[in-house]
């Protein structure tokens, strides 16, 4: 083996540096920016019930306020805090409020359904409001448009004289 083919032989076992291609790196640079401002996108944003700054004694509210696409037959729900109770106003309509553990159920036979009235239902073990529209109630569904719901709330024990108010509105598509 010659001098020269010393030399190309350690040539070709030495590994060579390859140029970065400077377009793979400008567009991977962009692909780390993007993921970087969708990571924290995620991490900062506020949805549901974090975004409606609900009140400390109102655990949730369907419809989500400011929904933009409820449907015309959505119930409208209050989770409150325990030992609170309340009645809701829709549209400036108050309706009636029925304690579900005051519904008779003496008459009711085995397999039958509880007949519960059209109005709002509190139920006292879960400290929950809930009006579902029907025609034989005070309203039947919501029409198109702008609706405002509130939630006058108090303790129990204490009374209705000493409620506050909870308003948020909703848009039936």
């Amino acid at each position: 083996m010659t001098s020269d083919d010393s030399t190309a032989a350690e040539t070709n076992l030495t590994p060579q540096r390859q140029r970065s291609d400077r377009t793979l790196i400008i567009v991977s640079l962009f692909v780390a920016i993007g993921l970087v401002l969708v990571t924290r996108g995620v991490l900062v944003s506020v949805t549901g019930d974090d975004r409606a700054a609900l009140p400390s004694s109102i655990e949730s509210v369907l419809p989500v306020p400011d929904a933009e696409q409820a449907l015309a037959q959505t119930d409208v729900f209050v989770d409150l805090a325990s030992g609170l109770t309340g009645v809701l106003v829709i549209d400036g309509v108050e309706i009636e409020t029925v304690d579900l553990s005051e519904i008779q159920t003496e008459t009711v036979e085995p397999g039958e359904q509880v007949a519960v009235p059209v109005v709002t239902v509190f139920e006292p073990g879960n400290y929950t409001l809930t009006y579902a529209p029907s025609p034989d109630g005070p309203i039947d569904r919501f029409d198109s448009g702008s609706h405002r719901v509130d939630v006058i709330f108090w303790p129990i024990e204490d009374g209705r004289e000493r409620a506050r108010v909870f308003t948020w509105y909703f848009n039936v598509v």
